[in-house]
């Protein structure tokens, strides 16, 4: 990192880049809980729920390369064995063993829940401290918010056609 760059981090640079590298270890387990899932989907509205999921999947690696550029530009090295993801993650990683689409929609929307948890505290650490950082970290956080809305609206609509089919 340039020397200017890092003089106006006002906060440890150390402790960013290790909040940076657990949202990127979170981005590429959800990247690929959702590349995966659309894969092996199964039950009503599943084309829907999957056209979804790999639009979410593309989003999430694109903010792992946010996130491995602001890592690098900071100085630091982004996690280069995946398996540091699930160690470092705040998030969890939910294999499709049940691939039924509801079963799907809740791990993810869950998956967004902590994404959103993960940002806002990413925001408050970096908040009048490091701006780059922070405009990342909101940028981000309104796909991730975004993204549990979709989620849920599937979900929704998922769970109106089974009240609607049974009247």
């Amino acid at each position: 990192m340039g020397t200017r760059g890092r003089e106006i981090v006002g906060i440890g640079v150390d402790d960013i880049i290790k909040l940076l590298n657990a949202a990127y270890a979170s981005e590429w387990l959800a990247y690929y809980q959702y590349w995966i899932g659309a894969k092996v989907i199964k039950g009503p509205m599943k084309d829907a729920v999957a056209a979804e999921l790999n639009l979410h999947a593309t989003e999430e690696l694109g903010h792992a390369t946010l996130l491995a550029g602001r890592i690098i530009q900071l100085g630091g090295t982004p996690l280069l064995d995946p398996r540091q993801w699930f160690e470092q993650s705040p998030c969890a990683y939910d294999a499709p063993d049940d691939a039924y689409v509801s079963v799907l929609l809740d791990e993810n929307i869950a998956g967004e829940q902590c994404a959103i948890d993960t940002y806002k505290k990413l925001m408050d650490a970096t908040k009048d401290k490091d701006m780059v950082t922070y405009n990342m970290a909101l940028t981000i956080l309104e796909q991730e918010v975004e993204h549990e809305e979709d989620l849920q609206s599937l979900k929704e609509d998922l769970d109106l056609l089974f009240s609607r089919g049974s009247r």
